[in-house]
């Protein structure tokens, strides 16, 4: 205990510093955990071995993926998945069952006869698992429905290997039982694992609900009893059957994260800290572990598995899943290529192969371990390392909008931009509304739009536009100050409910939104135009309106009809705004470069024609 307090210490205080590292860097901390984990091992400094923690790596590794899974479930609300259900589902049934079958056939061409431990080498790798899902998503910023099948496929994915491959391990490789029991095994332990997390989380939502906490207290008791309640479900389940206990832990993380929780927000944040906690010491804990030799013992073969995982596939898995129309070919090209293996099989890799030696078969020790890590060290470092990367050259992170105040003002102006694809996060001092607009489906953080490191933590630096929304004049001015000044956002917008105050918001050269004014437009739109209102107020249903400016050097020149045969024909250029004059063009208007075009039509086709228009947008 002496010797290995210090280094559990020095483990957790390193992964801490490398989180606020990562952060500031904004590359995945998994990149680094992993790193520094195998300068620690014996490869490299020699201060940690598997003898490190004697019996008790297992429990501490299982406790650790408990948490992690338990807060990846809590945050996987049902709103969060109505964008792509089908393609989420797809993912975790037929995209699991594709990457299992198709990585034990490529372990069986590439290293093994042993169909057994070729099956079992492809239970495990079929975890992406919310230990490397999370750390990318805290770094890029792509839409919802992506981020929601990343998150998705991690939390259920990590459930279905680490059953899977104990029942593998037991019927095909152990030889306990027939071919015939994997099903029925599988089956059994899922079951038994999801009852258990559903029955601890209600009795935890049963004791929240009923508790009759301080009002000083309450805040930490929801906390700490909800905590408790992923032990507890893991421990129990774990007692039952092993490997069940990740499921235990998934479902009560879903279970609480779907039902009225009294400070969720508390939760949530108390969460995601512990889940750093954890990931620094599981992930630096079991880097330390990596045998290079059984990597380099693989050869040629071992490198073939990984380039069938990773670039057939994976791909393969994501293509037939993310069908939907809201994704978009990057989306699906992002999806295929940022595909990282996590804790999931390394811990359970690390037991079997343990066993496996016990009993002599030290060669199919070495294959495991060794084509399980190879996998996840390459997919760690390249496309955990490089997530960033991959997301800007596939061009799938849509600069933010970012809307202070989450009154009905910003609700509704968060629903319509997000309709069209927009990455919105809302920010709003209270708690409470908070916690209604994330209900809704939207992106929202408590705090305070004039707090300076606020918009910074939001990414007000990058922001594509700034909305001041507030009911509070003073507010919303002190807003569009801060972004226009402090960030120099391109474009901010402020609402003023006094006329009396444009003037102010004028001299900041910001779009200034009178209210009273805009109701009066609104109800003279209904009045005399009330078709192409409506037609307004349904942006997001199939079509859409845009306003882009013309960079392409072909459309530089040429006339509006001549622009109408490069693009779709399902749109209409309505408006063209050139320094401070704006007009409806006809056919022979001749078009210069830095000309605002405003694009009418179907979502599909004004999409496509803002990307001929404006390639570099």
């Amino acid at each position: 205990m002496s010797e290995t307090l210090p280094i559990i210490a020095a483990i957790l205080g390193i992964g801490i510093a490398l989180q606020v590292v990562s952060s500031r860097l904004r590359v995945p901390s998994v990149l680094f955990l992993i790193l520094v984990g195998v300068l620690l091992g014996p490869e490299g400094l020699g201060f940690i071995s598997l003898d490190t923690f004697g019996d008790g790596l297992g429990t501490v590794v299982g406790l650790s993926v408990a948490i992690i899974v338990f807060d990846g479930g809590f945050d996987l609300r049902r709103e969060r998945l109505v964008d792509a259900p089908k393609s989420i589902l797809r993912v975790v049934t037929i995209g699991a069952a594709i990457m299992f079958f198709g990585t034990a056939l490529a372990v069986q061409f590439f290293l093994t006869d042993d169909w057994g431990l070729a099956f079992l080498i492809g239970a495990l790798l079929i975890a992406t698992g919310p230990t490397v899902i999370t750390p990318i998503l805290q770094v890029i910023d792509v839409r919802e429905h992506v981020a929601s099948t990343l998150e998705a496929e991690g939390i259920i994915n990590d459930v279905t290997a680490a059953i899977l491959a104990i029942v593998v391990f037991e019927t095909l490789v152990v030889g306990v039982g027939d071919t015939g029991t994997v099903l029925t095994g599988f089956l059994s332990r899922l079951v038994a694992g999801i009852g258990v997390g559903m029955v601890v989380a209600t009795v935890v939502y049963v004791v929240l609900v009923r508790l009759d906490a301080p009002g000083a207290d309450a805040e930490r008791t929801v906390r700490l009893v909800t905590l408790g309640g992923a032990f507890v479900s893991y421990g129990l389940a774990e007692s039952i059957a092993p490997e069940t206990g990740v499921a235990a832990a998934a479902a009560a993380g879903v279970a609480l994260g779907n039902v009225d929780l009294p400070h969720r927000e508390e939760v949530v944040k108390f969460g995601r800290d512990l889940t750093l906690v954890a990931l620094s010491f599981v992930f630096i804990s079991l880097a330390a572990l990596i045998d290079f030799g059984a990597l380099v013992s693989l050869g040629v073969g071992g490198i073939g598995v990984v380039i069938a995982v990773t670039l057939v596939i994976r791909p393969l898995v994501m293509f037939l899943s993310a069908r939907e129309s809201v994704f978009t070919r990057n989306e699906r090209y992002f999806l295929s290529f940022v595909g990282p293996r996590g804790i999931i099989p390394a811990s359970v890799a690390t037991l079997f192969a343990i066993d496996l030696q016990q009993t002599g078969a030290t060669a199919e020790a070495q294959t495991l371990v060794g084509a399980v890590f190879l996998v996840i060290f390459v997919t760690v470092i390249l496309q955990a390392g490089l997530a960033r990367q991959i997301a800007e050259f596939f061009d799938v992170q849509p600069m933010k909008t970012i809307i202070i105040g989450g009154g009905r003002v910003g609700r509704t102006l968060a629903t319509r931009l997000e309709k069209r694809g927009e990455n919105v996060v809302i920010l709003d001092r209270d708690p409470g509304a908070v916690e209604s607009l994330q209900s809704d489906g939207l992106r929202a953080s408590v705090g305070d739009g004039t707090d300076t490191g606020i918009l910074e933590d939001h990414g007000a630096e990058n922001a594509k536009m700034v909305v001041a929304a507030t009911a509070n004049d003073d507010t919303n001015l002190l807003v569009c100050q801060l972004a226009r000044n402090k960030f120099d956002v391109e474009t901010v917008i402020g609402r003023v409910n006094d006329p009396d105050n444009v003037p102010a918001f004028d001299a900041l050269d910001v779009r200034a939104i009178d209210v009273s004014s805009a109701m009066a437009w609104s109800i003279d739109n209904e009045i005399e135009r009330p078709t192409l209102t409506h037609w307004m107020n349904q942006l997001g249903d199939g079509h859409d309106a845009q306003e882009v400016t013309i960079t392409a050097e072909t459309f530089a020149g040429k006339t509006v009809q001549q622009m109408g045969s490069r693009i779709p024909q399902g749109v209409l250029i309505a408006v063209i705004g050139r320094d401070d004059e704006t007009f409806v063009p006809h056919g022979d208007t001749v078009l210069e470069a830095g000309d605002r075009v405003t694009i009418l039509g179907d979502e599909d086709d004004v999409e496509t024609a803002i990307k001929r228009v404006h390639p570099h947008d």
